[in-house]
């Protein structure tokens, strides 16, 4: 490549963010671009809650050439109590690609709040999309279920006994604002 022809000037979002799937992986894509757009999050920090301990935020957005998606998550979200306050606040990203050799989505999620970094493999299952995290203790299970067009659950679980059973660690009500 010509270095002439490099643009330059241009900000981080111009080059990150992108209007939408990569044409030759737009099908498999589908699985997370569904989500695309902003969403608000009540956040429910055990598995008997019954009323939201957090109202929160996110936004998926199309990056890397429409190859990927990423998101990004803040509970609580600004201005309201606790936001950025560790341990039970969070405000993190996860990046997402459809890897065609493995046939599964390679996710990594980051949390500089709370400093932890984690990786997962995602599939569908069934009516939901299941991410695992073998990569650290405990394993970890994040499922996307109840997937309606204006909304979903997204539900986190934790395995003690290399994954036989799971346990509920939280869960969070997501209705698109956008």
């Amino acid at each position: 490549m010509d270095p002439r022809n490099l643009k330059t000037g241009q900000d981080l979002a111009a080059v990150l963010h992108a209007a939408g799937p990569a044409e030759e992986l737009a099908d498999e894509l589908e699985t997370f671009g569904q989500f695309i757009g902003s969403w608000r999050i009540d956040w429910y920090g055990s598995a008997t809650a019954q009323e939201p301990d957090a109202v929160g935020e996110l936004h998926f957005g199309w990056v890397l050439g429409g190859r990927a998606v990423q998101d990004v998550w803040t509970v609580p979200g600004p201005g309201q109590p606790g936001a950025g306050v560790p341990p039970r606040a969070f405000h993190g990203s996860t990046l997402r690609f459809y890897d065609r050799r493995l046939g599964a989505w390679r996710s990594t999620w980051i949390e500089p709040i709370n400093g932890r970094v984690r990786r997962f493999i995602g599939r569908p299952a069934g009516q939901e999309i299941e991410l695992v995290s073998l990569d650290g203790d405990p394993l970890l299970r994040w499922r996307f279920t109840d997937i309606q067009p204006d909304s979903f659950w997204w539900v986190g679980e934790y395995s003690t006994d290399e994954t036989r059973t799971w346990q509920v660690e939280e869960r969070m009500r997501c209705t698109r604002t956008s």
